[in-house]
């Protein structure tokens, strides 16, 4: 097999690293080595996940624990877990549930699928109304770039490289991270064009600002859009879960290229919606309606997969075909998951929290790039903040083994999060965790960061 350059993983942390080899040979409690290594024989390898970073034997609250009985608190959680692990309320409507009806053949309806429907459209803005559920945020990528291409007559698409929207062909494809779509994964879709991203800090189209960026990025796409003519959706994170928020007008200016072009909007918000960014929807902050949203990861609540795909109502068009089909589609089980996961965010105040905290957050690591000469920027809405490495301010070069020696500190002092774009710290909380426990995991971030 010809060689093939390691990559860049810009959607998390790798474990085909040195530092990864280095905490892998640390790794050797029995109780922890022979689950890995069994793991390690079973499961197939593949970057960011097997070889396993290391094992878990319970998870409650905010925190995880290995089967040697150490605890880590959960900054990355792979963004299901908005309400901690096993939330008493959300376990016991599961097993209710179980009790009552535990599955559902797609060809029959039942109360909670109906339920999550009806509740999903009166939350969703504008006329996002018609729903339909998969298993998996990818699989809902790839019903929603269907019913963009039945509703238009086209298939083509515009988004953004490094931006990650799934595993499965059509997601990966109108994604732009390279560990999902290139060499092997090749040859990928057809008609998925890319744009460069904004970005304030590290502008690919050469500004210096994040509304200098912003206002390149929305004019490449609109360029784009009035090139093809024929291009189906626009598909994006409406903030970037590396993270990276938007500047102010971006997305009313791509809503009216959309608007121009007869292009629909799909915003990706698996990783970002239901509270995490301080507004339900993080499309919100910004003030535009898509014309399809997709949700998943935290829908389940940390214990089920569900994702959600709300359309305009006026997109109800594929009645003649079965674009999603799914075997779980109506499940009432993973229904009332959700159901019960978006009752405990609105009645618990958590988006609100998010807000709150998310400032303190905010706040605190703007700090520490103040302290430190190698945090270049910080940035982030919510309870989803990102700290970027850099070896010096000038220069602004990425700084990864740095980021690795961070993040593998934190790791030894209990703390768990993502490494995005080879350099980000990404710090992605539960919603429910405490102000005292939220510190003292900014206490072990600054520690690691300015003792590297």
């Amino acid at each position: 097999m010809a060689a093939i350059k390691e990559l860049v993983h810009t959607e998390g942390d790798s474990n085909t690293t040195a530092a990864r080899g280095r905490w892998d040979a640390g790794q050797d409690d029995p109780r922890i080595r022979g689950l890995l290594d069994r793991d390690a024989a079973a499961f197939m390898h593949q970057s960011l996940s097997s070889p396993c970073l290391s094992t878990i034997a319970k998870a409650q609250g905010i925190w995880i624990e290995d089967t040697a009985g150490r605890r880590f608190m959960d900054f990355h959680g792979n963004s299901v877990h908005h309400l901690g692990y096993g939330h008493p309320r959300l376990v016991a409507a599961i097993k209710k549930q179980l009790d009552e009806l535990c599955f559902a053949p797609r060809r029959f309806t039942c109360e909670p699928a109906v339920e999550l429907a009806e509740k999903l459209a009166a939350l969703a803005p504008g006329d996002l109304g018609k729903v339909l559920f998969t298993t998996g945020g990818s699989d809902a990528v790839e019903v929603a770039l269907k019913i963009a291409r039945a509703a238009t007559g086209r298939f083509k698409t515009v988004s953004f490289w490094d931006a990650f929207h799934g595993a499965g062909f059509a997601a990966a494809s109108v994604g732009g991270e390279a560990t999902f779509r290139s060499h092997i994964a090749g040859p990928m879709m057809t008609g998925t064009e890319h744009v460069a991203p904004w970005d304030g800090y590290r502008c690919p189209y050469g500004h210096d600002s994040l509304e200098a960026s912003g206002l390149a990025c929305a004019n490449m796409i609109a360029y784009v859009l009035g090139r093809e003519q024929d291009v189906a959706a626009v598909v994006a994170e409406p903030m970037r879960a590396t993270p990276n928020p938007p500047p102010p007008g971006f997305w009313k200016r791509v809503r009216e290229a959309c608007d121009r072009h007869g292009t629909l909007l799909i915003f990706d918000e698996i990783p970002t919606g239901l509270g995490k960014t301080g507004k339900f929807f993080a499309h919100e902050h910004d003030d535009v309606t898509p014309d399809i949203v997709v949700l998943g990861k935290s829908l389940g609540g940390g214990i089920l997969p569900i994702a959600a795909v709300i359309a305009r109502r006026d997109l109800d068009v594929t009645g003649g075909f079965a674009i999603g089909h799914y075997t779980h589609e109506k499940n009432p089980v993973t229904t009332r998951a959700a159901l019960t996961t978006i009752d405990i965010i609105l009645e618990e105040g958590l988006v609100e929290r998010a807000a709150e905290l998310g400032r303190h957050m905010l706040g605190r690591m703007q700090d520490l790039m103040a302290r430190s000469p190698h945090v270049g920027d910080v940035r982030g809405r919510g309870l989803m903040v990102g700290v970027e490495l850099v070896e010096d301010r000038d220069t602004r070069q990425p700084a990864r083994d740095l980021a690795e020696r961070v993040f593998y500190a934190c790791l030894e002092q209990g703390l768990s999060f993502k490494v995005s774009q080879g350099n980000v710290l990404t710090l992605s909380p539960p919603l429910v965790i405490s102000k005292t426990d939220l510190d003292h995991a900014l206490d072990i971030v600054e520690a690691a960061v300015l003792a590297a």
